[in-house]
């Protein structure tokens, strides 16, 4: 497992040599690091774009989801009553709930591997607090995406796109001095 992301730093290294490096005046702005975690985080992100788009288009096609969970009740100290709660996802967000588990686990990796690999915290402990900022980009999706599709009108992807921007300060300042710090 440890090839790949080898590989994946190196290529990165090669890009950031012929390119950051021969730029004196951009040199001092954007490191190694920076220029890695943009590198993959674009990557994650087209990914997120790609599959948000395939997965609204082609799977969901537009419909309103609707989706059975169910919970356990206590009717006596020894009854129980297995019952569901039925809950209706619009197109956007029940896209958005498929596609984050994916984009997660990818982003995460790539940020462990390739991008901050100078944490010295444990594993668990990054991906619990790599978990906390991507809730809390979770939420800001969700709250853009129910503004700007519901209230405002916009269509899903570019209003997907447009808060991905804003989510990506959150999260590199959220990682490198929170999930990944030395």
């Amino acid at each position: 497992m440890q090839t790949l992301p080898v590989f994946i730093t190196k290529i990165l290294d090669f890009f950031y040599d012929i390119t950051i490096l021969r730029l004196p005046k951009v040199r001092g702005l954007v490191s190694r690091q920076f220029f890695r975690y943009g590198a993959c985080g674009s990557a994650n992100m087209v990914l997120d774009w790609v599959l948000y788009f395939l997965i609204y288009n082609f799977v969901i096609g537009h419909d309103l989801v609707y989706v059975s969970l169910p919970f356990i009740t206590l009717s006596s100290l020894d009854n129980f009553i297995i019952s569901s709660f039925d809950i209706c996802l619009t197109p956007h967000i029940a896209t958005l709930c498929i596609v984050f588990p994916i984009t997660l686990f990818t982003g995460f990796w790539l940020n462990r591997y390739v991008t901050f690999t100078g944490s010295t915290l444990r594993g668990r402990k990054q991906l619990f607090r790599y978990v906390l900022i991507v809730f809390i980009n979770l939420l800001v999706n969700y709250l853009g995406l129910k503004l700007l599709v519901d209230i405002c009108g916009l269509y899903p992807t570019p209003s997907k796109m447009l808060i991905t921007l804003i989510t990506v300060a959150i999260s590199y300042f959220g990682q490198k001095y929170f999930s990944f710090r030395k």
